[in-house]
């Protein structure tokens, strides 16, 4: 059986998490699901990016002890991922010092040739926990990922990477797609971006500035490791790398890193770089989404417009907040959050939609017998471009195009709501009107399969309810919301 491995990136826990995380997560559990359905063995995962000095500030500012703080927001971020109805296999604390503390120390050692130590004086994002130069700065002088936060000047002695070293690799590597970035134009920024000389980057921060807080530097007690070297390294320490080499061969490399457009240097360029330096094999793809707004605003804890995933999974439910990130927003570009535009996709594509079909051809059903492993009919009787339209949904789903696959598999439902109501089979009676319900059948059979990766637990009730041979009318899947 081959292996298929997925993760989504380590977010910070310096506060609790927020709709647009639920994004992601839900973007790599539908990946994952759609490979164990090609029957694939898979593993999915994420964690807790713990060691930022952001965590550590927030920490302060509340007045909790940091590793308190941190467990706590971890956990809400874990309790998330259960909540969208995701199956992450592992979940990585980066303050697990039995596991990820000795897996980044091992991949330290084997950077060590292109580590060296030296005075550094710059301006430092605590956001993006990373060093800039003026020119990637906006006309403020500010961060472009963090605009309205003062840059920290910086000054110390730190160790630095020698990322220069692999320059001319990198543009091997992501032209000639051995590191596939999806989408393609996010390809062309990171080669565009290298086209210029790359600057050796600072690894390590003191113990003053870290307060005490991360991994160790190995042989050096006064450093601790800088947030990204030892986060990105999650992706290996939490599958066996350090600690249990057979669990790591079997795993390693990722097949694709699902990520947010601004960690993209980072995934790109500069992880990779350390992978060739240790030796190590390679991610195989990368897949950029963009960003949210919220009701055409950036969302913000100042403006107020910050949404609590949580409550929208309470009052609407898992699978409905699923298909409106999945459908809604593209997957390769920024896209807007508004409740007004979610009902309306609720009513119209799910409630009117799927919902409508379901409960209509279960009533339709009753009274006859339907063979549990009734031959799928849907596409050759009722639409006659199965092999075209199998090859578009595997196209978009290889392109992580979700909203794409989905159009596909709201087509379908059209097209047999349409048929029901051209055959009208209530108005005939025996074998004709068995016929045109089977057709139905099958179709909804069809269809719930489709979904599966999309909204697991709508799909496997609709499946439990039209594996026959008796199927029974229930209950409505999505009750209409004003």
């Amino acid at each position: 059986m081959s292996k298929f491995y997925v993760t989504c990136a380590i977010p910070y826990v310096n506060a609790p998490p927020h709709v647009g995380h639920a994004l992601e997560f839900v973007q790599g559990d539908v990946i994952t699901r759609y490979h164990a359905l090609l029957g694939e063995e898979t593993k999915l995962l994420s964690g807790g990016d713990e060691n930022a000095l952001k965590n550590v500030q927030a920490a302060d500012l509340a007045g909790v002890p940091v590793k308190e703080f941190i467990d706590t927001n971890t956990q809400n971020f874990f309790d998330l991922t259960k909540a969208l109805n995701c199956r992450f296999d592992v979940w990585q604390k980066g303050s697990d010092k039995k596991h990820h503390f000795v897996s980044s120390q091992k991949l330290w050692e084997l950077c060590k040739k292109d580590i060296f130590k030296k005075s550094y004086e710059g301006l430092y994002c605590t956001g993006c926990e990373q060093f800039y130069t003026k020119d990637e700065l906006d006309e403020n002088g500010e961060c472009f990922e963090h605009p309205g936060k003062k840059l920290e000047m910086v000054k110390e002695e730190n160790y630095f990477f020698r990322l220069s070293t692999y320059r001319d690799q990198l543009i091997k590597l992501i032209s000639d797609d051995t590191i596939k970035i999806i989408p393609d134009f996010r390809k062309n920024e990171m080669l565009s971006f290298l086209k210029q000389p790359l600057r050796d980057i600072s690894v390590s921060r003191s113990n003053e500035r870290a307060k005490n807080w991360g991994v160790p530097v190995p042989g050096d007690d006064t450093q601790r490791m800088y947030v990204w070297f030892d986060a990105l390294n999650i992706y290996q320490s939490g599958i066996g790398f350090g600690w249990d080499e057979k669990q790591y061969e079997k795993w390693w490399p990722a097949d694709v890193h699902v990520i947010g457009k601004g960690i993209t240097r980072f995934h790109a360029i500069y992880w990779p770089a350390f992978l060739l330096s240790a030796g190590l094999k390679l991610p195989k793809s990368i897949f950029v989404h963009g960003y949210f707004t919220v009701n055409g605003q950036k969302m913000s804890k100042s403006v107020g417009n910050v949404i609590d995933p949580f409550a929208l999974i309470e009052k609407y439910g898992a699978d409905p907040l699923r298909y409106y990130l999945l459908r809604e927003i593209p997957s390769a570009a920024d896209g807007d959050f508004s409740e007004r535009r979610f009902k309306e996709l609720y009513n119209s594509d799910l409630a009117n939609g799927l919902g409508n079909l379901v409960a209509r051809v279960a009533k339709l059903a009753e009274g006859f017998n339907f063979p549990p492993n009734s031959s799928i009919k849907f596409i050759s009787e009722i639409h006659t471009t199965n092999g075209a339209k199998s090859t578009l949904y595997k196209q978009a789903f290889e392109n992580y195009q979700f909203d794409e696959v989905l159009k596909l598999i709201w087509s379908d439902i059209k097209v047999a709501d349409q048929y029901i109501n051209e055959k009208q089979p209530w108005k005939l009676e025996g074998i004709k009107r068995e016929e045109i319900i089977k057709v139905g059948v099958d179709a909804i059979r069809y269809i719930a399969i489709q979904l599966q990766p999309f909204l697991p637990a709508i799909s496997q009730k609709i499946i439990s309810q039209f594996k026959g041979p008796k199927i029974k009318a229930a209950a409505p899947l999505f009750p209409r919301i004003t």
